[in-house]
Formats: C-alpha cells, structure tokens, sequence
C-alpha cells in the first residue's frame, strides 16, 4: 500500500454531484422513479435526500456521456424500479446490471440493499422508512468473511 505517512480512512459517501442539462427535467425525472425529498434548490442547483445521504444535481448544458462513468444507487427494491423504467419506456442498458440513462446522460446503476456489503444501522433504516430490510444470503456470507456479523 501506499507510504509516506498517516492516512486518513474512507468510511463512506457523502454525496455525488452530476451535471444534468435541465434542472426541472432532472428533479421531473427522478420523482417519475423514486420517492425522494428535496432537500433545497437554489439557481443552477438542488439537493436530493437519498435516505441519510444527497446526490448534489448542477445544470451544465455540456453534460457527456462515457461508457463506463456511473452512480450506483441503493434501493429497497430493485422490481419496483424495473417496473417503472419498463411503463415509462426507459430503455435498460446492458443485461447483467439493471442500468439507465437519466435525460441528461448520466448513467444510474440500481443495486439491491439486500445485495450489499453495506449496512445501514436500525435507527437510520428506520428513519428513512426501511426498517425490517434484510440481506440475502450471499451477502451475509461476505460480511461474515469481513468479520461482520448481522
């Protein structure tokens, strides 16, 4: 590993900022999806609460695309955004990962919190309104390899 002194950990993300073209496009589109609240908005910009965390939306008319650039989003169930990319006519990229293009380019990769290494504790799966989520199997198979035990 590296050297040269004291590192500091990384614990976790705070946030993610994208560039998207149309900031009521943006905020149109993922309240099409998912249930969120908006944290603020002032010019250019605004908040999205993704349960404890925030994704950080900025309007950039020059927002590109690139094959492999992502945002990998944590959900309850991975179904019901299957279900809403399918009756909103939202093409899925790929076939191994449930992926999508937001209207602005963005890549969003959608991933099952049952499926995750991941864990987020009682009282916050609480105050998001996910109590009771569970982990699958092989899931717990690999945090109890990391030492974990849930």
């Amino acid at each position: 590993m590296s050297e040269g002194g004291e590192r500091a950990r990384a614990v976790g993300i705070n946030h993610v900022a994208l560039d998207v073209r149309d900031l009521d496009e943006a905020i149109g589109f993922l309240d099409s999806l998912f249930q969120f609240k908006l944290r603020s908005r002032d010019r250019g910009m605004a908040f999205i609460e993704l349960g404890d965390q925030f994704i950080a939306l900025f309007e950039n008319l020059d927002t590109g695309k690139d094959k492999h650039r992502h945002f990998g989003l944590v959900v309850d169930d991975k179904s019901k955004v299957k279900a809403r990319l399918d009756a909103l006519n939202i093409p899925i990229l790929g076939d191994h990962f449930l992926d999508f293009r937001d209207p602005s380019g963005n890549r969003w990769q959608i991933v099952e919190y049952s499926q995750i290494e991941f864990i987020k504790a009682p009282q916050v799966l609480e105050f998001i309104g996910a109590s009771g989520l569970e982990k699958a199997d092989d899931a717990r198979e690999d945090l109890r390899k990391k030492g974990i035990e849930i």
